[in-house]
């Protein structure tokens, strides 16, 4: 039977040999009681890297970026957050369920402005729900794995610091971030109050984020975690798959990035086909590929569903993600090896070209994060 090659997200990989010993060799405790050795050493390094006060191990990003919205709100407050927000988007609709807080989304495709900002912030009228916080997503999942300009990050932080808001970092990719743009990851996060980070994805560890800050929002964050099910044990064999991840697995994120260029390559040569065919036929469908600044190539066929592309895919050893109703999303990680990109590329291209010379059909699409 034929290995699949799977691209449906950097949350697929698998630990090496190297990170499994890492994990079986690692000095535990309970981390309850603040007892596990290996997690303080990974929340001490974590804290490091962004340039924060101190830093907490949760089980996901999800559960960050959630223990930093009821740090930063109360009930009815309201949070500026651009399109297609994982925070508002892919967590089960977690922040109107445990925080109380609804959503205002600012600019378009997921990146914003400073005026953007000023623009979504409510008066200070009783009436009127409370702006409180300021969510930026970098990388930005939804947008393509886009890197959120830091100038544009800076202006944010300003108007956010001169209405007294609070500003909050979902930075599950920052260290793809980081590498895209040649800045450090403690620069990135420099101007956040709070920083969530992912070690399972990018990385290639199985299991975890953190959530950085100052002190008192981490042991505010401490009590949260413990309220939402994340007080975990001997969890240092976790943390000590991520601190492998960070010393062993970052500098080789640019290989995903020149791979995910790879396979976009490939697939606007077929979409650049489909285009000159509309001279002869008006009615037949094209297909866009943004060239990725990152490791997400995401793929749109107006007029396919994506689920027919993603079927073509599968058919010749490829694993892809619907993430909208024609829109189809490819993301490289740890788990592709070099000499699969250009098998994957060729079997997504053909994919392509069998859809998109065949636009009868219907289906739906799901999404993932």
């Amino acid at each position: 039977m034929q290995a699949m090659i799977d691209l449906r997200s950097d949350t697929v990989t698998r630990p090496t040999a190297a990170m499994r010993a890492a994990m079986a060799a690692a000095e535990v405790g309970d981390d309850v009681y603040r007892e596990d050795p290996t997690v303080r050493r990974l929340e001490e390094r974590v804290a490091e890297l962004t340039g924060k006060e101190a830093a907490l191990f949760v089980p996901s990003g999800t559960m960050g970026n959630q223990i930093a919205l009821l740090c930063h709100t109360q009930r009815g407050d309201e949070v500026i957050a651009g399109e297609g927000a994982h925070c508002a988007f892919y967590e089960s609709g977690a922040a109107p369920a445990w925080s109380g807080v609804q959503f205002v989304f600012a600019g378009r495709g997921g990146l914003f402005t400073a005026a953007d900002v000023e623009d979504a912030i409510k008066p200070p009228q009783y009436y009127l729900p409370r702006t409180r916080v300021v969510a930026i997503e970098n990388t930005h999942n939804r947008a393509g794995g886009r890197v959120f300009p830091q100038e544009d990050v800076l202006a944010i932080a300003a108007v956010a610091r001169a209405h007294g808001l609070a500003l909050h970092l979902d930075g599950a990719r920052i260290w793809n971030a980081a590498v895209a743009s040649g800045r450090p990851v403690g620069e990135l996060a420099a101007p956040f109050d709070t920083v969530s980070v992912c070690f399972s994805k990018g990385l290639g560890a199985p299991v975890g984020s953190a959530l950085c800050g100052g002190a008192d929002a981490v042991r505010a964050a401490l009590r949260f975690r413990k309220m939402l099910g994340g007080g975990m044990r001997q969890a240092g064999v976790l943390a000590a798959a991520a601190l492998y991840a960070l010393a062993h697995h970052g500098d080789r994120i640019a290989e995903d990035h020149e791979a995910a260029r790879a396979i976009a390559r490939a697939l606007r040569e077929v979409a650049r086909g489909a285009a000159r065919g509309q001279a002869a036929a008006a009615t037949a469908p094209g297909a866009i590929v943004e060239e990725p600044e990152t490791n997400i190539v995401y793929i749109d066929t107006p007029g396919v569903p994506a689920e027919r592309l993603v079927d073509a895919a599968r058919r010749r050893g490829v694993l892809v993600g619907a993430a909208g109703r024609t829109s189809v999303r490819a993301v490289t990680h740890l788990d592709v090896a070099p000499a699969q990109v250009a098998p994957a590329a060729r079997a997504l291209a053909e994919a392509l070209a069998e859809v998109l010379s065949q636009p009868q059909g219907r289906g739906g699409a799901g999404a993932r994060a």
